[in-house]
């Protein structure tokens, strides 16, 4: 099987999807190298789009493993559904990522997914967010055992970023939760179809099995964290404010002055757990 890229199913890129094709050979081998799909494994592609990296991942498969296809676009969904019809390890799925329910996914097999995907570059932080938040632990077992997506390098960047740097913020602290972050690999605007005004990379996110470091309150803990990184020229003292005192950031040894962008993961754990066990909401 090709990709859908013959006469009759050339499918025009539309904006309001952001939609840039992968086309460079190349580039998809090597990225299929990274995911490595062997095994009886539960693969999701967030965003086939033409097949780019669908057919190559395909031709991998174990003969028990299975591939769920989200695909918003309601002409290349119909495409794909054509394409895969008489293979039963693939199922297809018209439906914005979004909205996809990883963790009751999970919850029909006794096994982590496996999640890859050329992800639109207009909804990538908010679906990186969402699957964050699926991550977490279900019954004690882990939903997702590994990630690999193409991403603008900006957004790579800010998951990898450490304290004390321009790019560290809320994205970083919430993926080096969940996540061990290995960027890997550059892909120029000339591999895709069409071309992007931005520099692409390719990155793999292994969510821990077991938290090396844990907030009591999940929710709190993203509260905290998103409070903090509202207003970078911010102080604590005055991100944290509805959330908690200057005198008891002090208490927990945290200077009430500093911003947070450079404060390592551990101190906003640190603080979330703090309010768990007092009064403030």
């Amino acid at each position: 099987m090709e990709p859908l890229n013959s006469p009759t199913d050339r499918h025009q890129a539309r904006k309001r999807f952001g939609q840039n094709f992968l086309q460079d050979g190349a580039v998809i081998d090597r990225i299929v190298r990274a995911i490595s799909p062997t095994g009886n494994h539960r693969f999701i592609e967030i965003g086939p789009g033409q097949g780019a990296l669908t057919f190559p991942i395909i031709e991998q498969l174990a003969e028990h493993a299975t591939l769920d296809l989200l695909e918003l676009d309601r002409d290349l969904a119909a495409q794909l559904a054509n394409q895969f019809s008489q293979d039963s390890r693939v199922k297809l799925h018209q439906i914005d990522a979004l909205n996809f329910d990883f963790i009751k996914h999970r919850q029909q097999d006794d096994q982590a997914l496996r999640v890859f995907g050329n992800l639109p570059y207009n909804i990538s932080t908010p679906l990186i967010f969402h699957l964050l938040e699926q991550c977490s632990q279900l019954d004690h077992r882990q939903v997702i055992s590994d990630m690999h997506f193409m991403l603008q390098r900006e957004v790579v960047d800010r998951m990898a970023a450490q304290p004390g740097s321009k790019t560290y913020g809320r994205l970083s602290v919430m993926t080096q939760y969940y996540c061990a972050v290995e960027p890997l690999f550059e892909v120029p605007p000339e591999a895709f179809n069409p071309k992007p005004k931005v520099m692409s990379m390719i990155v793999r996110l292994q969510p821990f099995e077991s938290l090396p470091i844990s907030a009591n309150n999940p929710k709190l803990f993203h509260q905290v964290v998103k409070a903090a990184f509202s207003q970078r020229r911010k102080t604590l003292r005055n991100g944290l404010k509805n959330l908690i005192t200057a005198d008891q950031l002090e208490q927990l040894g945290i200077n009430h002055t500093a911003r947070a962008e450079t404060l390592p993961l551990t101190t906003f754990v640190e603080i979330a757990n703090f309010l768990t066990t007092t009064s403030n909401p």
